[in-house]
């Protein structure tokens, strides 16, 4: 998450200095040459440690580096926190400029640490990536989340890759990472991105996202303090805006990488809502979010107000917890069940009394994807889908657009004169009694992208089936019409309904 909101900062530790390039690429070549990446520490650490790391668990890691290679040195000096004797790190390490630049200090006389956590990140495309950010505060690092500094910046947690993951990956003129953080996002933009603008309320992020680029050799992106859109200039707009916003509903703003610092889910709205002036035609906006259920109203309601006019929409609520769930959850985050019993069961009631006045019952959270458009009539989808997913999610969602345009400019006659083709990996399951002569319900199930399933009759299973791309639906239905004796008109008339929910869902695919 990144900082698109109010909350007052706290001092923390001075950073490495952004005014030495060279000093960045000097330090990358030395890691990439000591195999400081993700496939690196995979292969030193063996599968059970390197998960233990990703759970903030140190000691499988600690004990995986007992040796005394560049690889073991780095992983105890950037991931795990320990000071390293100089002149082993001097073996490695350009030590005396990095010392310099504050990218390394001395612990005493004889030790260097770390000032920033560096953690390896595989790219997409197999790039060597390194994401920084505050000491004790990389998921995977040594002290994982937990640190109450206001101004922290935090790497890369699991909202962070789920967002990179869903995010439409075309070629773009110009992207927009609002609320930016450690620069994750800023990252991946950059590969398909001409120019990449990085904004975040908090100018420590705005720092660690330019080490974090150029550690990782990356263009650098332009990088603007504030909150929400009002680092964007004039008539700005873009062709792909990303945010992992602080989306957190609190009571206050205590913990700028997470709070919103608006009421309830307000910063979230907002952030959707002025999203759609902002965008070029044909541009998608993706956030994650955070929305409250609030007791008498439809939560599917209050998510479609959000959505500016002239935007196709599509909504996925991954998750629901009830408040209590939540506030544990964000409490937990900030270490709070670890310190005074009393303060936090002060901190826990503030919650509860928060959601009372506002009578939310549950909070939910998911995906929101923009796109803009000139349709007269926009598409709008709010859904919920707990289930697992294939990541990445770029191109199906990407797809599911496109087919929304196809089906939008087809009456029902147009539709039966298209060409459809089963999209790969559909499987079909038949459940009924043992020995019975028909099943009592067909379900189609894609084994890619969002992993639907969806209940068809023997006319939809069988439509499916035949589609190769080779007859117009309307001949498949005919020729189906008279395989079970039913009326070729009727079957006409009542299927088109069938076929349009499967391309929606991607169980069929148009052929243009």
């Amino acid at each position: 998450m990144g900082g698109v909101s109010n909350a007052s900062q706290s001092p923390l530790p001075p950073l490495p200095s952004s005014d030495r390039p060279d000093v960045a690429a000097r330090l990358r070549d030395a890691l990439l040459a000591a195999s400081f990446t993700a496939d690196g520490l995979l292969e030193l650490l063996g599968a059970p440690a390197y998960a233990a790391l990703a759970r903030s668990e140190t000691v499988p890691a600690l004990r995986a580096t007992r040796g005394d290679t560049p690889l073991e040195m780095l992983v105890r000096l950037f991931l795990l926190q320990q000071p390293v004797p100089h002149a082993r790190v001097a073996e490695v390490l350009p030590v005396d400029v990095c010392l310099e630049t504050g990218w390394l200090a001395r612990t005493d006389v004889n030790d260097i640490s770390a000032t920033v956590d560096v953690r390896p990140y595989g790219g997409p495309g197999g790039e060597d990536w390194y994401i920084v950010s505050d000491l004790g505060c990389a998921v995977g690092g040594a002290g994982g989340i937990g640190r109450r500094d206001e101004g922290v910046v935090l790497g890369v947690g699991g909202a962070s890759t789920t967002l990179a993951g869903i995010t439409v990956r075309t070629p773009v003129s110009a992207a927009l990472d609002l609320g930016t953080g450690s620069g994750i996002q800023a990252l991946h933009a950059a590969q398909h991105a001409t120019r990449v603008v990085a904004t975040d309320l908090n100018p420590r992020a705005l720092h660690i996202t330019g080490l974090t680029l150029a550690l990782s050799g990356s263009p650098a992106a332009d990088l603007r303090e504030g909150s929400l859109f009002g680092p964007v200039r004039g008539e700005e707009t873009y062709d792909l805006i990303v945010s992992n916003p602080p989306f957190v509903i609190s009571p206050g703003a205590r913990l700028t990488y997470r709070d919103g610092g608006m009421g309830g889910d307000d910063l979230c709205r907002t952030l959707v809502q002025e999203a759609g002036e902002r965008l070029n035609q044909g541009g998608f906006a993706q956030f994650l979010a955070n929305w409250q259920h609030v007791e008498g109203e439809d939560w599917q309601d209050r998510l479609r107000s959000w959505v500016p006019r002239g935007c196709d929409a599509w909504i996925v609520q991954r998750e629901v917890q009830d408040i209590n769930q939540y506030a544990e959850l964000w409490l937990r985050d900030a270490g709070d069940h670890q310190g005074d019993a009393a303060e936090y069961q002060a901190r826990y009631d503030a919650w509860l009394d928060e959601f009372e006045a506002r009578k939310v019952k549950a909070v939910g959270f998911g995906w929101i994807t923009l796109r803009r458009t000139d349709a007269a009539v926009p598409s709008l989808t709010v859904e919920e889908w707990p289930h697992p997913v294939e990541q990445p999610l770029g191109d199906t969602i990407k797809a599911h657009f496109d087919r929304l345009d196809h089906l939008r400019d087809l009456d029902d006659a147009a539709l039966l004169e298209g060409h459809f083709r089963l999209a790969a990996e559909i499987v079909q399951e038949q459940v009924g009694l043992p020995g019975a002569e028909d099943p009592e319900h067909v379900v189609l199930r894609q084994n890619r992208g969002m992993r639907r399933a969806t209940r068809v009759d023997t006319v939809g299973a069988g439509f499916a089936g035949v589609c190769d791309g080779t007859m117009s639906a309307g001949r498949i239905l005919d020729a189906i019409a008279q395989l079970i004796g039913e009326d070729p008109v009727l079957l006409r008339d009542r299927t088109p309904a069938q076929i349009r929910l499967l391309v929606e869902q991607g169980f069929l695919e148009p052929v243009r």
